[in-house]
């Protein structure tokens, strides 16, 4: 730890009237009693500049090709997918049935990542292991686009006319590009 002294020629200021209690001094300086502690003036806070107001998107609607057909006959077309975390990639790699067949990982992370299809009550892997292989193929497609930094656009220009504009690499539908 570093001690500082009073240098010499310093004035000390401290509050009291009793010369007493006033700290000790070098050689060379006095004490200047003060009016007491004195405070800064109020200093107005920086004005920060305004940001901008980012929302981060976490939940995407779709709608399946053909749409899952529930025990009733009901087919659920729309449904919601949310972005997905660490943890939903983990934990089915910890699932008996993908360390058996690990082409049953997108079937159990996409039953962890749709929060809703139609009038569901709730979704799950089984519900997302009984779709038509074109609806898996575009939820697969899907998951990929909007975790992917939220789309597979891209910026072209026009060969002819040197007009900007965005081309979607991935297709909102199977078998679109």
């Amino acid at each position: 730890m570093r001690r500082t002294a009073a240098r010499a020629g310093a004035a000390v200021m401290y509050s009291g009237a009793d010369p007493a209690q006033a700290p000790a001094v070098g050689a060379g300086a006095e004490a200047v009693p003060g009016p007491g502690p004195t405070q800064a003036p109020p200093v107005a806070p920086a004005q920060a500049p305004p940001q901008q107001q980012y929302e981060l998107r976490t939940e995407f609607p779709f709608q399946l090709p053909r749409g899952y057909v529930d025990e009733a006959g009901t087919v659920h077309r729309d449904g919601v997918m949310r972005l997905s975390t660490a943890r939903d990639e983990l934990v089915p790699l910890r699932d008996v049935r993908v360390q058996e067949n690990p082409a049953f990982l997108s079937v159990v992370l996409l039953g962890r990542v749709i929060t809703r299809l139609g009038t569901l009550p709730t979704v799950h892997d089984g519900t997302v292991e009984n779709m038509f292989a074109s609806d898996l193929a575009f939820l697969q497609d899907f998951y990929r686009q909007i975790n992917a930094e939220g789309h597979t656009r891209a910026a072209v220009e026009c060969p002819h006319c040197a007009e900007p504009f965005e081309v979607e690499l991935g297709g909102s539908r199977l078998g679109e590009s």
